[in-house]
């Protein structure tokens, strides 16, 4: 029988508080912490702590601190990925961002999901669905991007949006839920 990590990692229901997971974030806050107190270090730090912990990291991605995420080792940058202050990704599941995105402050990337069934939730279960950011996007402050989206090459996503469904290549989307709107106005996408 897998275990609630190997379940985690397939998309299943899971136990959250398993003694693996808890372990595997336990060691997760410890790399945080170390990460988070490196603010002042600078960018050539900044990326060799997130090539320890970070399942992928290319030539010039960076994470400005602080930032958080339940494990690192599901998270893919790839290079040239600007990530600024205050990020915050659930990575249960995989999270790719492509190659030269950009992402504002306070962005939430978030693969956590819960089961809509109440007796599922009561019995503290949770799955992933991942998430997967484009090549070349940008993503204004403050966006939520939730489980199971792909956001597409060259897209835009404006500030404080809440995405719920895919974001095609190219598109622009604003709004709670996001909406695609036909090319990108003038303001609205702080990042």
């Amino acid at each position: 029988m897998p275990d609630a990590r190997q379940r985690m990692l397939a998309g299943e229901p899971y136990d959250a508080e398993a003694p693996e997971l808890r372990a595997e974030r336990a060691a997760n806050h410890r790399w945080l912490a170390r990460y988070n107190a490196a603010l002042a270090d600078g960018p050539e730090r900044w990326h060799a702590l997130l090539r320890e912990r970070l399942a992928g990291v290319g030539d010039g991605a960076l994470i400005r601190p602080p930032f958080h995420c339940d494990y690192g080792w599901n998270i893919h940058l790839g290079a040239g990925v600007f990530v600024n202050f205050g990020c915050v990704i659930l990575d249960v599941a995989e999270v790719r961002i492509g190659k030269r995105t950009q992402i504002g402050p306070l962005v939430q990337l978030l693969a956590a999901d819960h089961p809509r069934d109440p007796s599922e939730r009561a019995r503290g279960l949770e799955f992933g669905r991942p998430v997967r950011i484009g090549r070349n996007v940008w993503i204004g402050a403050g966006a939520l991007i939730l489980p199971g989206v792909t956001v597409g090459d060259d897209a835009l996503v404006g500030a404080g949006s809440v995405v719920t469904r895919d974001v095609p290549a190219g598109a622009t989307v604003v709004g709670n839920p996001a909406r695609q709107r036909p090319s990108a106005p003038a303001s609205g996408f702080a990042g």
